[in-house]
């Protein structure tokens, strides 16, 4: 056996292009960088070996970088982009160029890597405003908050470098309290109303300055325009309030001044006189003017003139003011005060404030001085007894009328009452005219409550105890909440509406009777006792209510109505337990007691009626028969056991209860009066009781009807 070495050579062949790590690369290079600056780049790499392995480098895509290759310690080689040319971000913010590496292979085999080169800013570059000088002209009328002029300035670098802000560099303290400069915008705002009279041209200097601290300056200049915004001013320097009608023509009336603070058309002013009076104006000199008489004056027709001078500037629309001159013409008292209309009235709410102006009677006299001077005063009168002038009051010179006091529409609906006017002269002249004044209700008086009646302790509402029987149909009236309004109109339409109900559904409210009826059929599971809160209101603005409290109880005796009365009332809160029952039970041994001595008395007078016709019987010798039904024995006591009857009436939350004794049973019990043909009774006849009706049943008075119980009336009758 032999061995023999064998080599085996492979050769290469170009099966592998030459790759870069990353196919994207980034570079950041500041604007300011100077050329010739190299940054190292990213090698490739190629597994081929020999010419097919990695042989040279290429860049192409921008002027502005080149490519050089370094070789390095092992013979490799090291690309590396050159800055040629000096870039500027304003012109361009990125560049892109793109390496190429290829081997020696046959073909060639090459790898790219595309590098996206970042141009970072520097401030290079200051403000520039759009105009050196920024003129502005605004009229002195522009709302105060309008922006004047906005100031633009650019700054093409970036970031900081490019942020403007804008402040006054120049400005006089007068214009600083007019305008404000906007730091970020540029935007100057008028802060203050303009006045061309004032001043009419403003200069500011404005600087914009970037984040690298380059600034540039321009010159705002702002012209006020005058505007037609003073009306001229007329003064009256002097003027006579009263003439003689007898006064000649070209008598002087009136001195009148007048000026306009605006300039040229704007201050140019005219004047006129406004009516066709026998009055004429004539101008002095400069700005003024003089009122005189045309003609001689009439009383008669006449007796007082309001003589209107106006003055209208030239400006367009023409603004104008006027003054009045009153001019009287003295004459005679021959005239009366007569009132502007023919009676008076007005309306004042009630509860208004002591004091408060009720209406003006105005009264006008055609006479004139003294005797024009109209005074008012109120005539004699009384309102419900209390003299007139503790309810209002007239102001003597005015003629205002004043209520002294609060008035009550419950009390006082209307009040009338004459007011006299008299003038100054002597004999003095007078009118009188009527002046009614009519109260107007307000919702002051919430509802009142009559029933169920209120509970005795304080801040308890209202509130009320209903029988209620379970067979009770939908639509039973079960009771009625009663209230009042003392108010009138609206104020006094009430409603009824159910708040709050222990069982929602089973009772229902009317909305204007007030009327409690169930709604449906009472159920075994409802509560025996039921909470119903009714709230009653009125319809003013803003309504006013009360509420009133029942208490329904679903029973069909009055047993079992106190027996739920009592153990609601020894599981109230706070309540002594057993009082409702112990009062309960101290009424019923009354009428008991009370009952049992009358069976005592009744025993006992016919024991006396029987052992009086003994002895008459002995006496004659005849015994007078008496009729068996006229003693009343076991039967009778029965009898009158089955007819009579009671009620109790009372509230949960009073701890009180009444009984009721019903006349109409006690009277069933025994007849007050035998029937004809009969025999007197064993009681006797007594001319003192009380009256017999046509069904022979006697009516107690001193019983208390049935419209007083809080319930409708219920008997109950021992089986």
């Amino acid at each position: 056996m032999e061995v023999h070495r064998i080599e085996v050579e492979i050769t290469d062949i170009n099966d592998n292009a030459p790759s870069f790590k990353e196919i994207e690369l980034e570079e950041r290079i500041s604007e300011l960088t100077a050329p010739g600056s190299r940054f190292p780049l990213a090698e490739a790499h190629d597994p081929d070996v020999g010419s097919n392995s990695l042989q040279r480098y290429e860049l192409s895509g921008d002027e502005h970088f080149s490519l050089a290759v370094q070789a390095g310690p092992g013979g490799e080689e090291r690309p590396e982009l050159v800055l040629a040319k000096a870039l500027d971000r304003e012109e361009a913010a990125f560049h892109e160029v793109v390496l190429r590496a290829s081997d020696g292979g046959e073909p060639a085999r090459t790898g790219t890597a595309r590098i996206r080169v970042a141009v970072l800013d520097a401030n290079d570059n200051a403000p520039v405003f759009g105009q050196a000088e920024y003129t502005v002209r605004v009229a002195e009328d522009v709302p105060v908050g309008s922006v004047l002029v906005t100031l633009t300035a650019t700054d093409a670098d970036a970031g900081m470098n490019g942020h403007v802000k804008y402040s006054l560099k120049k400005i006089t303290e007068k214009a600083s309290q007019m305008f404000e400069l906007d730091s970020e915008t540029g935007a100057i705002t008028l802060v203050r109303s303009l006045d061309f009279e004032e001043g009419d041209s403003y200069e500011l200097e404005v600087q914009a300055r970037d984040g690298g601290e380059l600034f540039d300056t321009a010159k705002v200049a702002i012209t006020v325009t005058d505007v037609n915004d003073n009306a001229p001013e007329l003064t009256v320097s002097s003027a006579l309030s009263a003439i003689s009608e007898d006064a000649p023509p070209g008598t002087v009336v009136a001195l009148v001044h007048v000026q306009d603070r605006d300039s040229g058309a704007n201050g140019e002013v005219r004047c006129s006189l406004a009516e066709r009076l026998p009055f004429r104006l004539e101008r002095s000199f400069d700005n003024y003017y003089r009122v005189v008489t045309a003609r001689e004056l009439d009383r008669e027709e006449v007796s007082e003139y309001n003589v209107t001078v106006r003055a209208a500037d030239g400006g367009s629309p023409a603004l104008w003011s006027s003054a009045v001159l009153a001019l009287r013409v003295l004459d005679v008292n021959d005239n009366a005060p007569v009132f502007a209309e023919a009676r008076y009235s007005a309306r004042l709410p009630e509860n208004n404030a002591a004091g408060a102006l009720v209406l003006t009677v105005r009264a006008a006299d055609a006479d004139w001085g003294q005797n024009a001077r109209v005074r008012y005063r109120l005539s004699e009168g009384r309102v419900r007894g209390a003299p007139l002038s503790s309810y209002v009051s007239v102001q003597a010179e005015t003629g205002a009328l004043y209520a002294l006091r609060s008035f009550d529409y419950e009390e006082v609906r209307e009040v009338g009452l004459w007011v006299r006017a008299e003038d100054g002269g002597a004999p003095a002249l007078s009118s009188n005219v009527s002046v009614r004044l009519v109260i107007v209700d307000e919702n002051d008086n919430a509802p009142q409550v009559l029933y169920p009646p209120s509970a005795p302790a304080a801040g308890a509402g209202w509130s009320g105890v209903e029988l209620a029987p379970r067979s009770a149909e939908p639509g039973a009236l079960v009771a009625k909440v009663v209230a009042v309004d003392a108010d009138a109109g609206q104020n006094a339409w009430l409603s009824y509406e159910l708040a709050k109900a222990t069982e929602p559904g089973l009772f229902r409210v009317g909305l204007h009777s007030g009327e409690v009826r169930t709604a449906r059929f009472p159920l075994a599971r409802d509560a025996a006792r039921q909470s119903l809160v009714v709230v009653v209101k009125d319809h003013g603005r803003p309504a006013l209510s009360a509420t009133a409290t029942l208490t329904v109880v679903l029973a069909e005796s009055v047993a079992e109505l106190l027996s739920e009365l009592g153990s609601a009332a020894a599981a109230a809160p706070g309540e002594p337990a057993g009082s409702l029952t112990r009062w309960l039970v101290v009424a019923v041994a009354a009428v008991s007691c009370l009952f049992l001595a009358f069976l005592l008395l009744l025993l006992a007078l016919r024991l006396r009626r029987w052992r009086r016709s003994q002895l008459l019987a002995a006496g004659s010798g005849a015994l007078r028969g008496v009729p068996a039904s006229h003693f009343v024995g076991i039967d009778g006591v029965r009898a009158f056991l089955r007819s009579y009857s009671h009620e109790v009436s009372l509230t949960a939350d009073s701890r009180k209860s009444q009984l009721r004794l019903s006349g109409g049973s006690c009277c069933d019990t025994l007849p007050a009066r035998p029937p004809p043909g009969e025999p007197a009774p064993l009681l006797g006849e007594d001319p003192a009781a009380a009256p017999v009706s046509s069904s022979g049943r006697t009516c107690s008075a001193a019983l208390p009807s049935a419209a007083s119980l809080p319930f409708p009336p219920r008997v109950l009758s021992p089986a």
